[in-house]
């Protein structure tokens, strides 16, 4: 059984992308992400109007252990940021698929056929 939503499609970089609604859709990092990470403590996250480009950095997050790059699943345009995980960063790991969200975006025609399924990943991060 999987701890990641069904729904949701991921990278191989542990980003996860919620279906688009109106074209624009949601962004944030897996469990599996978080737990490696440990405890986050503060989060650079693109800025609403900018654009991301799938599989280029887009911001950062860090930890006690490290700092890592924040990599966009999808290209589009940012449309909103997650200001609460700016707040409180903790909300990444204790909350990674609920109000742990990242940020917002209108993803661009073709976007994130790529992405891996649940079920995929859970077989990418088992190897």
């Amino acid at each position: 059984m999987s701890i990641n939503p069904e729904q949701l499609r991921y990278s191989k970089e542990h980003e996860w992308l919620s279906a688009p609604e109106d074209g624009v859709a949601t962004v944030g990092i897996t469990s599996h992400a978080a737990d490696a990470l440990g405890d986050v403590v503060f989060v650079q996250l693109p800025e609403a109007g900018s654009t991301v480009t799938a599989g280029e950095p887009c911001g950062e997050l860090e930890s006690t252990k490290s700092v890592s790059e924040l990599y966009s699943p999808v290209s589009g345009e940012v449309t909103e940021v997650n200001q609460d995980v700016s707040d409180d960063p903790s909300l990444v790991n204790t909350a990674p698929f609920e109000g742990g969200w990242l940020f917002k975006v209108r993803v661009a025609d073709g976007e994130g056929a790529e992405l891996l399924s649940s079920a995929e990943y859970d077989a990418f991060i088992a190897d």
